[in-house]
């Protein structure tokens, strides 16, 4: 049976429960049902659990908590509100913003509904309803099916499910695996494709302190804003929402982090992690510091360029920095030194126990995995980086692959081009025309070329040679961006709905180097399905000894599902002689206020922060929850399900949480909801806003 729905494992577990139910652990809805109700009572929980979940009704307080854009959100009213981060929403912001009209900068507030501004990609989906389909998916594989097949098959299998599932009206499906395949779960969920935002404070104040205060403790930032979701053009009323907590928190208090954490990967090998360390977050942190620095010395001194990439630069600059941490926080830490020290334990144990046997050498096929995999590593990953790097290279890759699949009955498409996906498609290639300065663009790609020229052989991208590899290469680059159609978004549309026959024919140099590497690329993303697929058959036999031999309930990867994480609120001791209080306030945004950035407020939350005791308004805190990224804008709710915070940032010294949750260092940063409630009081004057979020019992 799966693992958290197995009953003789849970009784086996029961025991060891009490420990592992504060800080370490991303708890799914399913597994929450079958933690120890009364020790979750003892640690501070005062709902039911029924009242968090309910999988007979598919429905629940967890259903408050939505997923926008890959952050997290929670609804606090009835008539749609959102909260979420400043971060979340800012591409809304920068989308609405010009010179003359700086949100970004100004902020913005919403009087009334009619002033609200409509985000043209943003989503947000409520969970409806988990189904486990493990039987299934592993049914869909022939017997003997080699790696490829099994991941095709899987595939195919999990188009099928969501298809049907989304036969349901305004439905969005999808089948997540958990531990790279142990278990999977069909999770539908309602899509909402009327967003507006509602509030962003100004930047000086959403993100206050900038890089240098990005996951760094202790912190000043009042990361959060608001969106309102609508449906059939009237505010949409959410089944559940959080009230606003009528009292705060204090060191030692029990709060829940509710969210969809993006990706954690406890459940690699030690060789697997090392791989990742050694290749990905390495390369991440050169190519990334590239591109910020190209995007920065291209719009110097240019206020309308520096709006057009302000949302592109925030976020690489923010996977820049967790790139840093991760590499530092696996060194300090020695965190797979222990995960290695941790997988003998569990070949010692397992190997006198035949039903292991299999687990042993899944161990051994994943370890040499890795290690092959490390001969093209950094090719794979510059093949990968094309997604996320230059829009004009995006686009035209995109052009020539959505054509291509469009010859295709939509069943056989790859998943990200089926008809379900063209609309969004078609409005992110729309949208991300806020985002494109050509100078910034092209000098992001010179970057990602140069990297691609240095390839050792045998790694080569053939593509990069024949077009850069004589020559001038920025010269042949200029060339291109000269000469091409796809930056221009009349064209890029009308290229969208033309056929591969007639991309062709418009001879267009970008599109030309797109078809050029499009091989390269479907070669590489075969050889990702094929380890899919490989990984598919290998981990779930690891995990099933590494989980027997905890003996005690152990939480699933992150993998974009909504999980619970139950924590306390408390400080830590970050290096020797040092120890940090859990929580910041105005007092203290206001001794970092230079009046230079990044630490230039506003005058308006200046003056009205002197006319009050500023050390009585909290600002934000820590607790030890178990978060990574996609928790942005998470919930943090006391234990009666009343939303004191947001959930924002993990500490530096947490960064590398998402290879191993260390106790001692793993804090969370929220933002006090009574600081925003200050803010719309004594700044902003939004009575209006005010009264729809009435902290309970008032």
């Amino acid at each position: 049976m799966p693992f958290f729905h197995s009953a003789r494992w849970w009784a086996a577990a029961a025991l060891t429960t009490s420990s592992l139910i504060a800080g370490e652990g991303k708890w799914t809805p399913q597994q929450v049902l079958q933690l120890d109700p009364l020790m979750l009572r003892k640690q501070g929980l005062e709902l039911p659990v029924s009242r968090l979940w309910d999988p007979r009704r598919g429905a629940g307080l967890l259903a408050a908590t939505v997923n926008i854009g890959g952050c997290s959100g929670g609804f606090v009213s009835s008539t749609g509100l959102i909260l979420t981060n400043h971060h979340c929403l800012f591409g809304v912001v920068q989308e609405h913003s010009r010179p003359d009209r700086d949100l970004i900068t100004a902020g913005f507030v919403a009087r009334t509904r009619e002033e609200e501004l409509p985000g043209k990609t943003t989503r947000v989906t409520v969970p409806r309803k988990f189904t486990d389909v493990t039987a299934e998916i592993n049914a869909a594989a022939p017997a003997g099916a080699g790696d490829l097949d099994r991941s095709k098959a899987v595939d195919a299998k999990q188009k099928s499910l969501v298809a049907a599932c989304e036969a349901s009206a305004g439905a969005r499906c999808r089948v997540a695996a958990f531990d790279g395949g142990l278990q999977y779960v069909l999770i539908e969920s309602l899509e909402l494709s009327d967003v507006r935002l509602v509030y962003a404070p100004p930047r000086a104040v959403g993100e206050f302190g900038g890089e240098v205060d990005n996951w760094m403790w202790p912190r000043h930032t009042g990361d959060f804003a608001m969106a309102r979701a609508y449906k059939d053009g009237k505010p949409y009323t959410p089944g559940f929402y959080f009230p606003i907590a009528r009292t705060g928190v204090k060191p030692g208090d029990f709060v829940m982090v509710l969210g969809y954490p993006g990706r954690t990967v406890r459940s690699l090998t030690a060789a697997e992690m090392a791989a990742q360390r050694d290749f990905y977050y390495t390369l991440r942190e050169q190519l990334y510091g590239e591109w910020i620095r190209a995007l920065e010395d291209s719009t110097k001194d240019n206020p309308a360029a520096a709006i057009t990439v302000a949302a592109t630069l925030k976020s690489l600059s923010n996977v820049y920095k967790n790139a840093q941490g991760q590499l530092a926080g696996l060194a300090r830490g020695r965190i797979i030194e222990k995960q290695q020290a941790h997988e003998e334990s569990v070949k010692t144990w397992a190997s006198p126990r035949p039903e292991f046997a299999k687990a042993l050498l899944a161990k051994q096929d994943l370890d040499a995995r890795a290690a092959a995999r490390r001969k093209t590593a950094t090719r794979d990953f510059l093949l990968q980086a094309v997604a996320n790097g230059p829009l004009a290279l995006k686009h035209a890759t995109q052009l020539v692959r959505l054509a291509a699949e469009r010859e295709k009955a939509d069943a056989d498409r790859e998943t990200d081009y089926m008809d379900r996906e063209i609309p969004r498609l078609r409005a992110r290639m729309e949208r991300d025309q806020k985002s494109l300065f050509q100078p910034a663009d092209q000098a992001m790609f010179a970057a990602w070329i140069a990297r691609a020229l240095k390839l050792a052989e045998g790694e080569r991208i053939e593509a990069v040679d024949r077009v850069f590899g004589s020559g001038d290469s920025l010269k042949t680059l200029a060339y291109l961006y000269q000469s091409t159609k796809v930056t221009s978004l009349a064209e890029r549309l009308k290229m969208f709905d033309e056929s591969l026959a007639q991309l062709r024919a418009r001879r267009d140099p970008l599109l030309g180097f797109a078809f050029l590497l499009e091989p390269e690329l479907r070669s590489f993303q075969a050889a990702e399905k094929t380890h899919d697929g490989a990984v598919a058959r290998l981990r779930p036999e690891w995990r099933r000894a590494v989980i027997a031999h905890t003996g005690k309930p152990v939480a699933p990867d992150a993998n974009g599902t909504l999980r619970v994480s139950f924590a306390q609120v408390k400080g830590y001791a970050p290096r020797d002689g040092v120890i940090y209080t859990p929580q910041t306030t105005l007092a203290g945004m206001l001794e970092k206020h230079t009046g230079v950035e990044p630490f230039d407020l506003p005058q308006a939350v200046v003056d009205a922060a002197r006319t009050i005791d500023a050390a009585k308004v909290p600002l934000n805190f820590l607790a030890d929850a178990d978060t990574t990224g996609g928790n942005s804008g998470s919930p943090t709710v006391n234990g009666r399900g009343e939303l004191v915070g947001l959930n924002f940032d993990r500490v530096w010294e947490n960064v590398a949480n998402d290879f191993g949750y260390n106790p001692a260092v793993a804090r969370n940063i929220s933002v006090d909801i009574r600081f925003l409630l200050w803010l719309l009081k004594d700044v902003e004057k939004a009575d209006n806003l005010l009264r729809e979020l009435q902290p309970a019992g008032k």
